[in-house]
């Protein structure tokens, strides 16, 4: 399946290059005809600084503590902890400087924080990024995790999002819907591609895809 991947740079940097490949994949959550594969993205050091310098163009925050970062995003989050800092984001945590931290899935899928990490969310001005957001489920979770803990949510961030806003709160994202017109997210019980008869290429997640043969 990888020879049908084809990839859409960013406007503005072509470092930062969104790798696509169209299918028929299941996640978590649902049914997608298109897997989004942010490996290199989120792994290789020019690559990550430069969707840092890209997201840190929609910081129109007031102070950011901490940045929870979810989907293997920490490294790109901290490179954009360093660009908040230079764009001169305040952070309001006794060593003036911005947490990066993520939730540990527990039992059933829970997310939590364990007592030695709550620190970093209770209280804090708290920042959420995200390699992918595509129904919305993910961005809730994490969003009901964060304010549990006591965190205020000051912003969104994601490399791709088919979401708009949730909670009311705007998801700023490097690549959008537009970048995948034909991107689409279905229900398990309502996919046109099972009903089609077209068979699953490969169950994904934030760590890669196992192809199905």
């Amino acid at each position: 399946m990888e020879t049908r991947l084809y990839k859409i740079p960013a406007e503005g940097d072509r470092a930062v290059r969104l790798k696509v490949i169209p299918g028929h994949f299941a996640t978590n959550h649902s049914h997608i005809n298109n897997y989004i594969d942010l490996t290199t993205l989120k792994t290789r050091q020019n690559e990550a600084q430069a969707a840092a310098r890209i997201l840190v163009q929609y910081a129109n925050y007031k102070a950011v503590d901490t940045i929870i970062c979810v989907d293997g995003c920490e490294v790109i989050g901290a490179y954009l902890a360093e660009e908040l800092t230079k764009a001169g984001i305040v952070s309001m945590n006794q060593h003036k400087t911005i947490y990066i931290a993520s939730p540990e899935s527990h039992i059933g899928g829970q997310l939590i924080f364990r007592d030695n990490m709550q620190m970093m969310v209770r209280d804090k001005n708290v920042l959420l990024l995200l390699a992918t957001a595509t129904t919305g489920q993910t961005l809730d979770q994490n969003l009901n995790c964060i304010e549990y803990y006591g965190g205020r949510i000051q912003g969104i961030c994601a490399i791709f999002s088919a979401v708009q806003k949730v909670h009311s709160i705007e998801v700023n994202s490097i690549f959008t819907q537009k970048n995948i017109p034909d991107y689409q997210t279905y229900e398990f019980q309502n996919c046109p591609l099972c009903k089609k008869g077209q068979k699953v290429d490969a169950i994904v997640n934030a760590f890669g895809y196992s192809k199905i043969e």
